[in-house]
């Protein structure tokens, strides 16, 4: 390797991990915080180190030394997003950055001091913009390559070209970041970067191996590798402005056709698909839309066109395409509508067949069901989505056809359970979950066991059971049957016998509540045709309310 290394500009944010809990999950940096992993702080607010704690200590000792500490995970997904709009201001101002981590960017110091009046000028200006951009305190260091520019923005200097060797040699070994090899060097007498520069190359590899022999180079001031630039992630927003405010149904879908062709285009230019999509619009009078369409799969041209069009049509008619109120409908035009890609993807598209057919039966019918989602609104075609709940009723949701599959309710799938079995067997009839293993998510206390039910019908119907004296079967307070169901009458109809029961699963919801508290046992029985029903009995009442297969 030869060569120098080359100018380098970075900018540091103390503290990061702390600054993104503040920023991203309203973590008060100002306090006492220390941020966890493996049981050990990796980082903590000034507060905190005011308090003795400090970096590589255990959780008990950290709060053994500051008892009002405030404790956070680390996440570096939250370190990094909340790193996104600092890293976007610099490229407002300079091009070509590099991400170190989350909390420091690089970036060739030549440019920016040339158009920035200077080296200094360049960091003071760069500094004081991502200060007021957002709102973040950092330091900017500028030395011979990116380590030394990382120690240096640390103490917040800028050392003079071909100065670098000269400011590292009085830094301690463990400026290196390598804790193992730190402490080695300095059981062996080396305690600073210039001691350690000092020795033979090739004594360094042979006894410290390839780490030690670049953690050589660096404490030489020899790091010149190129900066990674990061590529600006691109502009993907598409606006429409209109002098003549949109106010009718079909002027607003002719714009959001062409719309969402020049969103798809875009998308399409630089291999990416649309999962997520933001729609804002503004008014003629400043009111602000905003609404977020989520798609299970890729959303193409006709699909985001259908859901422009869907919307503008609930704010300008006033009407929300759902069940429930009607939201107010705008009190002036639209004057610009803008469509964000929210989720965004590769585009890999999908791997036909040796003769085409793979993925076109379900491409056929993404398109049937699109179009008739077109001619009659987003709600007319739905498909269902378990989720948890504890009757059959509540653990299916429906969700417009391409729209995300999300239970409403969390929990699992229904889980194996008691078969129905014969009324001297009910073991199973205490209501309270079995232990199924395998540390999933426990189901919901009073759901039923499987099988589930084939129907669940929309209105239970009136039933009535009755044990083998012809007396009717009552469930007590304590949940204790007076006598084994025996025979059971839907309706008007005729009696039916009952060869087997399990039951009764107890439900007791919203008893917190009074308008909204409902107590119910539920049973399944097994009839003599070979029918098997689920059976509720609230208030004295007995329903049908599912049938199995």
């Amino acid at each position: 390797m030869t060569g120098s290394p080359a100018r380098t500009l970075l900018l540091w944010c103390p503290d990061w991990p702390v600054l993104a809990a503040e920023i991203v999950d309203g973590v008060p940096a100002t306090g006492p915080v220390a941020v966890l992993h493996a049981n050990r702080v990796v980082a903590c607010s000034e507060r905190a180190r005011a308090e003795g704690v400090r970096r590589g200590l255990r959780k008990r000792e950290a709060q053994g030394r500051c008892p009002q500490l405030t404790v956070v995970d680390y996440d570096p997904g939250r370190d990094t997003r909340a790193f996104e709009p600092v890293v976007a201001a610099v490229e407002e101002l300079v091009a070509g950055v590099e991400v170190v981590r989350p909390g420091a960017c690089a970036v060739a110091a030549r440019g920016p001091s040339r158009y920035l009046g200077g080296e200094e000028a360049a960091a003071e200006r760069i500094i004081e913009h991502v200060a007021q951009s957002c709102l973040v305190e950092s330091q900017v260091g500028i030395a011979d390559g990116v380590f030394a520019a990382g120690l240096a923005a640390r103490a917040g200097r800028v050392v003079a070209p071909g100065g670098t060797p000269e400011f590292l040699a009085g830094l301690p070994v463990e400026a290196l970041g390598r804790s193992a090899l730190a402490d080695l060097l300095r059981r062996l007498g080396v305690r600073t970067l210039g001691d350690f520069a000092a020795l033979p190359a090739g004594d360094v590899l042979a006894r410290f191996g390839f780490d030690g022999a670049l953690a050589h180079r660096l404490a030489a001031g020899r790091d010149h590798r190129p900066l990674a630039v990061r590529q600006p992630p691109a502009e993907l927003t598409v606006t429409a402005e209109h002098d003549e405010p949109i106010d009718r149904v079909d002027v607003a879908a002719f714009v959001a056709r062409a719309l969402a062709e020049q969103l798809h285009e875009r998308l399409a230019g630089h291999g990416l698909a649309c999962t997520r999509l933001g729609i804002e619009a503004v008014t003629e009078h400043g009111q602000e839309l905003h609404r977020v369409w989520r798609h299970d799969g890729l959303l193409t041209a006709a699909a985001i066109a259908d859901r422009v069009r869907w919307q503008l049509d609930g704010w300008l008619s006033g009407s929300s395409g759902r069940s429930g109120a009607r939201p107010a409908r705008p009190t002036a035009g639209i004057i610009r509508l803008r469509l964000i890609p929210d989720g965004v993807i590769a585009q890999a598209g999908l791997q036909a067949g040796l003769w085409g057919e793979t993925g076109e039966e379900r491409e056929r019918a993404h398109r049937a069901l699109s179009r008739v989602q077109g001619i009659l609104g987003p709600e007319a075609v739905v498909t269902a989505v378990l989720g948890g709940g504890r009757s059959p009723a509540d653990q299916v949701r429906l969700v417009p056809w391409g729209d995300e599959r999300v239970p409403a309710r969390p929990g699992p799938a229904p889980l194996p359970g008691e078969p129905i079995t014969s009324g001297t067997d009910r073991a199973a009839s205490s209501g309270r979950p079995a232990d199924h293993g395998g540390g999933a998510v426990p189901p919901w206390p009073g759901r039923l066991p499987a099988p589930a039910p084939a129907v669940v019908l929309p209105s239970p119907l009136a039933a009535t059971v009755h044990d083998a004296a012809g007396e009717p079967v009552v469930i007590s307070a304590r949940l204790a049957v007076s006598a084994p169901p025996a025979r059971l009458v839907v309706g008007a109809g005729q009696p039916t016998e009952i060869v087997g029961w399990a039951g009764p699963w107890p439900v007791d919801e919203r008893w917190w509540v009074p308008a909204e508290a409902r107590r119910r046992a539920r049973f399944q029985v097994s009839l003599a045709g070979g029918a098997a029903l689920l059976l509720a009995v609230e208030a004295g009442q007995w329903l049908v309310e599912a049938i199995y297969d």
